[in-house]
């Protein structure tokens, strides 16, 4: 069964999202696009949100967000419960975010890095494994209690 990722973007991440979106598509991935679906402007949380929440339900596997920095789209994602998102600017970002903070989603600035940048951190992030260990327990202290 192949891996769903669910993708959101503002206006200033759309291209890299629909860029991203074909990659995805190319390797096997299904993709959940909750938008923006053009440059026009937007307000970021009523798309990030929504795939976030996709992503805490279950009924996406993992998220990729765009934005402008990439900031403010990881700050609404993490607003929602169950959400790790990290915000990615090079390959080597994205591996940790994966191996030592199991991120779920991660946030990709289009002002910030090239496409092929983009690229390279959505495969390594989606090629990485979480390391558990003493991340584990880390990990394990970031949800409030409820």
């Amino acid at each position: 069964m192949p891996i769903t990722i669910a993708l959101a973007s503002d206006h200033a991440g759309y291209l890299y999202k629909e860029g991203i979106k074909s990659h995805l598509l190319t390797r096997g991935y299904e993709v959940k696009d909750f938008g923006t679906f053009s440059e026009d402007s937007v307000d970021y949380p009523q798309w990030i949100r929504p795939a976030a929440k996709s992503v805490s339900r279950g009924e996406c596997d993992q998220g990729i967000i765009f934005g402008g920095s990439g900031n403010g789209e990881a700050i609404v994602a993490n607003k929602v419960k169950g959400i790790r998102c990290a915000v990615c600017w090079n390959d080597e970002s994205a591996l940790l975010a994966r191996e030592h903070n199991n991120a779920n989603i991660i946030s990709i600035g289009q002002r910030m890095v090239s496409l092929e940048t983009a690229r390279d951190i959505v495969d390594r992030w989606l090629s990485a494994q979480f390391q558990k260990g003493r991340h584990e327990r880390r990990i394990n202290q970031i949800e409030p209690d409820s």
